[in-house]
């Protein structure tokens, strides 16, 4: 995953077909290749709460405004929270020509010129997980856009399949978890926004303190806290970290608080604490409280806006508008009625999730016992996917602060009532069958547990972590390795990590295999040899020794050309790893032990690239000396056909250990079959030779016949579905006899007469039908 890029290339592609990812330009966004032109384009952005989708769409709004992306003469840019009300009803007019922006004079000729040239026009949706709570994405059946009345969603569906604007396109921000792909019945482009790199939060950090007089204190201050520092690479809690650095550099305090509820308990308590009067605390208390509860309810609803009539009360509003929890908005207004409504919005996720958990503390409805079930990681009972997700980390965290002053400062409530759902929290945990949560509940279990700063509750669960810990395919961001990081340090056992496909960064990586008691581990092979690249040019020997040392290769399975060119990267590292580690270590000789212990190697790339990927890994195929199982067998079939197989046959002198040769469904004929027939005797330790469903005649039986008494090590032969006649059969029987070392000759093949193959099983029982 390509986190460690510029700026510019804060953006990746992924395709759902697992295509490759790559890293992406902001100008390349709307380069759909093979796109047709006159067809509604759907682009995809994926992204965690807060990594900036918002400020992505933004910035291309103003990219547009000063000329960029020409293609588009109207760009509508709509934040999906604040338009998502199910009573509310709009024509596509009134969407498009009052709410995002009016025209002074001429809407009619606007809109008609709008409807007649939907290739020119862009709509970007932001935040699309607003318009989906439970409900069923309703079709649309549009037939005047211009008068008939729709609610959003409706709108949005009927753009979506492309019975409105059809030839327009649209731009769906999203959160990675939101089933976008089950309301969007094709995407033409999905993009996801990975956050910040490590050394564009060093660079955010820097611009933020740029020209005040602790500029580099600050750096130093939130690198030093590398819990706080990895939770930057969410641009938005980067911001928060930062607001609450300069607020302790202000104060002339040393340190900042070391876990995320802290962060947020301090960040309200700055906001409003500097208050003149106990009786205004008692109201600001109150309110808080209010509008906790407002946060867990609008949650609960997958909102975080709402109309402003709806809250309790005046003081309320004033109060979460005062202190930023709010932010106002106008609705759409109708062309027919000139009354504008107002609405209200949390000012952040962040912010909302807070407020959620601090209700769940403070609310004294909410009973000890109960409180468990807003956690959110049950081993076997599914649970319906919890939108605040951030809620019970931060509640977590709040049940072992209720003794600190901040906490105490905004809330009047009962300790004891708090000290009763603390311990509730603790008896959950110790029943849990820890060692059999899933990774994602597992992660969000080491958070929760990481945010009470408890020793006994870090300690309970690094104890109770099963050795062999699998995070494939997971998304690792900077804070989860922060985590896992610290609590496998207090384990004593020893822990195999899969990292595959995990989008993990170099530096985490190289923190957890740093880890002593992290003793083999698995990753994606790029990003594996970068590391040992970067340990190299670092001069940091003992670290790419052991990096080396604990990497697990076995089995491979590769399925795409950059598996092959990894693959190929590896065994080039190794020629120079030879010469590094015996300047550092003085021994004349050195293999990457994932290389030298590679036994089973799986090739399934496909009909496209599966003759070109095949000749790349023969290539190489020399350098694993303990090869024993190569399988060309694919369901989506490599077809490496007659000169595939004629390269393989060239390097099996050099494969001295291989016992199972798979090449099933691989378009070989007999001239494949004579190639591989002539050097099959050099496969000294061969047992199992599989050749089903290929195109093989009798030529190729004979070929093959000959060679059968020189195997002398082959147990198994499996010429199934070819095009043997009871000719070729006929060989392949006769040469059977001399082969007593043979166990089994799977033959059947729609070319043979049934009475010729029952003939021949009865001359050999090893002859399979």
């Amino acid at each position: 995953k390509n986190s460690v890029k510029a700026m510019e290339k804060e953006l990746v592609t992924c395709s759902l077909q697992g295509k490759e990812k790559a890293a992406l330009k902001r100008s390349q966004i709307f380069q759909i290749p093979g796109g047709k032109d006159l067809e509604t384009k759907v682009i995809v952005v994926l992204g965690k709460a807060g990594t900036g989708k918002s400020i992505l769409v933004q910035k291309i709004c103003q990219d547009w405004s000063n000329g960029e992306f020409s293609q588009f003469e109207f760009v509508f840019w709509f934040d999906c929270k604040q338009i998502s009300f199910p009573e509310k009803r709009y024509s596509l007019k009134d969407l498009l020509l009052e709410f995002f922006v009016k025209p002074q004079e001429g809407s009619k000729e606007i809109f008609e010129y709008i409807l007649q040239n939907p290739a020119k026009v862009l709509l970007v949706f932001d935040g699309f997980e607003g318009l989906h709570d439970h409900e069923n994405f309703p079709r649309c059946s549009a037939s005047q856009p211009e008068k008939d009345l729709y609610s959003i969603k409706e709108l949005l569906s009927g753009l979506i399949q492309k019975k409105m604007l059809n030839g327009c396109t649209l731009l769906l921000t999203a959160r990675p978890k939101d089933k976008v792909y089950q309301y969007v019945s094709k995407v033409d482009k999905t993009i996801e926004i990975v956050g910040f790199s490590s050394q564009q939060r060093e660079l955010y950090i820097t611009k933020y303190f740029e020209g005040l007089p602790y500029c580099d204190n600050a750096l130093k201050l939130i690198k030093e806290c590398e819990y706080l520092f990895s939770h930057c690479y969410s641009p938005v809690m980067c911001r928060f970290v930062c607001f609450l650095c300069e607020t302790v550099l202000e104060m002339g305090d040393k340190s900042l608080p070391s876990t995320l509820t802290t962060v947020f308990l301090k960040f309200v308590q700055q906001k409003i604490i500097p208050m003149q009067t106990d009786v205004i605390a008692m109201q600001n208390q109150e309110s808080l409280a209010t509008l906790a509860r407002i946060a867990w309810y609008f949650g609960e609803k997958h909102r975080s806006a709402m109309k402003s009539d709806l809250l309790p009360s005046k003081e309320v509003k004033e109060f979460a508008l005062k202190y930023g929890f709010f932010l106002p908005f106008a609705f759409p207004r109708h062309s027919d009625s000139g009354e504008e409504e107002f609405g209200s919005t949390f000012s952040d996720f962040v912010i909302q999730n807070f407020l959620g958990a601090l209700h769940l503390m403070l609310a004294e409805e909410i009973k000890d016992k109960s409180l468990t079930k807003y956690l959110s990681f049950p081993s076997k009972k599914k649970k319906p996917y919890n939108w605040l997700d951030l809620v019970p980390r931060f509640l977590a965290g709040l049940l072992f602060l209720q003794d600190d002053p901040y906490f105490c400062s905004l809330s009047n409530k009962d300790v004891k009532q708090s000290t009763k759902k603390q311990k509730a929290l603790l008896k959950y945990i110790r029943r849990l069958q820890i060692n059999e949560l899933c990774p994602e509940r597992l992660l969000e279990l080491l958070h929760c547990v990481y945010e009470t700063q408890s020793n006994y509750l870090l300690q309970h669960v690094a104890l109770r972590l099963k050795p062999d810990l699998s995070f494939l395919g997971i998304v690792l961001t900077p804070p989860d390795v922060h985590v896992l990081h610290s609590i496998l340090k207090r384990s004593r056992k020893e822990f195999s990590l899969d990292l595959r496909n995990s989008s993990i960064d170099m530096q985490g990586i190289k923190d957890l295999v740093g880890l002593k008691n992290v003793a083999s581990f698995r990753a994606s092979l790029s990003d594996t040899v970068r590391l040992w690249k970067s340990l190299e040019q670092t001069k940091d020997y003992e670290l790419l020794r052991a990096s080396t040392e604990k990497f697990v290769l076995d089995p491979f399975k590769a399925k795409t050309m950059k598996d092959i060119s990894d693959l190929s990267d590896l065994v080039e590292m190794q020629e120079k790893m030879i010469n590094c580690v015996q300047d550092a270590s003085g021994c004349s000789s050195y293999e990457i032990p994932a290389i030298k212990n590679l036994r089973k190697l799986e090739f399934a790339l496909g009909p496209v690239c599966g003759l070109q990927g095949f000749l790349k890994l023969v290539e190489i195929l020399a350098a694993f000396p303990s090869l024993q199982h190569l399988d060309l067998d694919a369901l989506s079939e490599n077809g490496i056909g007659d000169e595939g197989a004629k390269s393989l046959s060239e390097v099996f002198s050099t494969l001295t250990s291989l016992e199972t040769l798979n090449l099933s469904q691989n378009k070989i004929t007999d001239v494949g079959a004579e190639k591989l027939a002539t050097a099959l005797p050099s496969l000294t330790s061969l047992k199992t030779l599989s050749l089903y469903n290929n195109s093989i005649c009798d030529f190729g039986a004979e070929n093959l016949a000959k060679v059968l008494p020189a195997m002398a090590s082959l147990r198994v032969l499996d010429v199934q579905y070819n095009k043997i006649t009871g000719v070729g059969a006929q060989q392949l029987t006769d040469s059977l006899r001399k082969c007593p070392h043979i166990k089994n000759l799977v033959m059947w093949n729609p070319t043979i007469p049934y009475g010729v193959l029952e003939h021949l099983q009865q001359l050999d029982s090893r002859i399979s039908v």
